[in-house]
């Protein structure tokens, strides 16, 4: 059964969310304060948490950013009531993989974390795929991802997209596909989530390229930006 974490202080949305998720048989734990739900983290790892960016006790984006920390291959949704574009992209910078702008509704809510634990799970027919591309190879199965043999720290959506683009790799792949194949296609949001992930991914690529003393830097990935369509993973040389 998959476990749900909600981190919400307003007792009406608090427990209209655990009943919902309940009834979808979705386990669920609530925490009223960022600190508690960083201890109730660390003891009982979730698979999904809902992070209201409000908490009485610590800034929100101070407790994601903890939770990214504790949780690297679980889903963060944050619920906000901050409608500022900078606000949005300050919670997906520090670890959010989506966010959800209240008011919502509870078929959203519902919809959305489907979505994001089945774009979670793969299917059987995955399980034992692995891609090389020059220095970069990619475990599917264990959703681990090296580059010469560095292990490269990546969130639950930065994975999912290294995995979508490595599979056709110098292919180019509009924001549209991306946001279907990789958020879902029942995506409400806006797609400004998927620039922060590529960046966000981009830097881990390049990071861990310089930090492994890689010796031909062309055997390194790279994602290319196609203005006014989407994006290219460009691959190193084969070894």
């Amino acid at each position: 059964m998959p476990t749900v974490l909600v981190v919400e202080d307003d007792p009406t949305i608090g427990s209209s969310l655990q009943s919902a998720l309940g009834a979808a048989d979705y386990q669920v734990t609530w925490e009223k304060t960022g600190f508690a739900a960083i201890e109730r983290a660390r003891t009982a790892p979730p698979d999904l948490v809902l992070l209201d960016l409000g908490l009485p006790d610590v800034d929100g984006l101070t407790v994601c950013r903890e939770l990214r920390m504790i949780l690297p291959a679980s889903v963060i949704v944050v619920l906000t009531a901050r409608r500022e574009q900078i606000d949005i992209v300050s919670g997906l910078e520090s670890g959010a993989d989506d966010y959800l702008l209240k008011p919502f509704s509870l078929v959203e809510i519902l919809a959305r974390v489907r979505a994001h634990l089945r774009r979670s799970g793969k299917a059987d027919s995955d399980l034992d795929e692995q891609l090389v591309l020059g220095a970069l190879a990619i475990d599917v199965s264990a959703r681990r991802a090296t580059l010469d043999g560095h292990e490269i720290e990546l969130r639950a959506r930065e994975f999912d997209l290294l995995v979508r683009l490595a599979r056709h790799p110098g292919a180019a792949v509009s924001r549209e596909t991306l946001m279907a194949d990789v958020w879902d296609a029942n995506w409400f949001g806006s797609t400004k989530t998927l620039d922060v992930h590529v960046a966000s991914l981009r830097r881990r690529l390049r990071e861990v390229s310089h930090t492994s003393g890689l010796e031909d830097p062309a055997r390194a990935p790279d994602i290319t930006t196609l203005r006014g369509h989407g994006y290219r993973l460009d691959t190193g040389r084969p070894i």
